[in-house]
This record gives structure tokens, C-alpha cells and sequence, in this order.
């Protein structure tokens, strides 16, 4: 099975990438993982130009950036992983660009969907917080659901590593996450 994972933290060694790397570590020996780190990509916001509804059958965007390639390789897997930390009750902006940009994976005509590029396709959510999950991770996940929903995929889990220090303190926590995601997810 081909994996992808994003990793939407502005930080490559934060939490969420402890948590990260540890469920990658636990599926790799049996199947294909690609990690995305967004700090690496350059992604624009949406300009809402509907261009890319003249392409039914991929992408498709006015803007050269990165999107584009990324959103090809997460419509050539078959579980997307997206990991970052809570930032403001929602997404880090390297993340949200991405996810604004998923738009051109639903193409629309006469206020109909006339395709959906991600249509079936897994995806879960691994999100870290410096408080308690009820209080600042609730949202992201609603968020999440309705992303998810609008591309037409299916929501195979959620993740809430709560009360987040430093990855040195993570400790059990990051790793029964790890292994909860990976039993879930991956049913390994």
C-alpha cells in the first residue's frame, strides 16, 4: 500500500513530526511511505479563478507552484496522512494553502460535481496541541471532516496528541499514538 504523509508544521523536528516519524517507522517495512514536508514547497493560496474546472480529469491551476505536484502525488495514494500541529484552532498556514487548494480536485459544472479526483480515497488526521484536545483541537477536526467530505474521501481516523511540550516529552503518548494510528489506519 502507498502512504503519503504531509507534515504541515513550520517545524521539521516539532511534535507532530515525533508522532509522525514513529507511525511511519511502524508501517514502512510493509508499505510504501512518501513524506511530504510543506516547508520544503512553495503553495499560493486559491485565487478562486476556476481554471481548473476546464480539466475534469486532474488538477489543473493557473498558478506555478508546487500544488500542483503535490496534489498529483496525494491522488497516487491510497492513504494520505495529514500531521501538523494546532495553530489558532485550525491548520497551520503551510498546510492551509494546500488544503484551499484541494478545490480543483472537485470540478463542478452547472452547480453540479461533474468529477471528484479523490473520490474513495483514505485520509487521516495526526494533530498535536499545547493544551488539552476539547479546548483547541476540536475545531481542526470538524474542519478536517468537511474538507475531507468536499473531495469526497473518507475519514479513516483522527488523531489528538494533547498537551504537547517538546518532542522529548512526549514519551508514551506519541508512541501508543503511533501505534493506535498504524493499527487503525493500516490495520498492522
Amino acid at each position: 500500500m502507498k502512504i503519503v504523509t504531509i507534515l504541515g508544521s513550520p517545524r521539521k523536528r516539532g511534535n507532530t513530526a515525533a508522532v509522525l516519524q514513529a507511525f511511519e517507522a511502524l508501517i514502512v517495512p510493509e508499505h510504501q511511505v512518501e513524506r511530504i514536508n510543506m516547508v520544503d514547497y512553495h503553495v499560493e493560496g486559491c485565487r478562486g479563478c476556476d481554471v481548473c474546472q476546464d480539466k475534469l480529469a486532474e488538477p489543473g491551476c493557473l498558478q506555478k507552484d508546487d500544488a500542483v505536484r503535490l496534489l498529483t502525488r496525494i491522488l497516487a495514494a491510497d492513504v494520505v496522512v495529514y500531521a501538523c500541529p494546532v495553530y489558532c484552532w485550525a491548520f497551520p498556514a503551510q498546510l492551509k494553502a494546500l488544503l484551499d487548494r484541494h478545490y480543483c480536485l472537485v470540478k463542478w459544472q452547472d452547480g453540479e460535481v461533474a468529477a471528484a479526483l479523490m473520490t474513495g480515497k483514505r485520509a487521516a488526521l495526526l494533530v498535536t496541541c499545547g493544551g488539552d484536545a476539547e479546548d483547541n483541537a476540536d475545531l481542526i477536526q470538524v474542519m478536517f471532516d468537511r474538507e475531507i467530505a468536499y473531495v469526497r474521501g473518507v475519514v479513516v481516523g483522527k488523531y489528538v496528541v494533547a498537551n504537547c511540550t517538546t518532542p522529548a516529552e512526549l514519551g508514551e503518548r506519541g508512541a501508543e499514538t503511533a501505534r493506535r494510528m498504524a493499527r487503525e489506519i493500516i490495520g498492522g
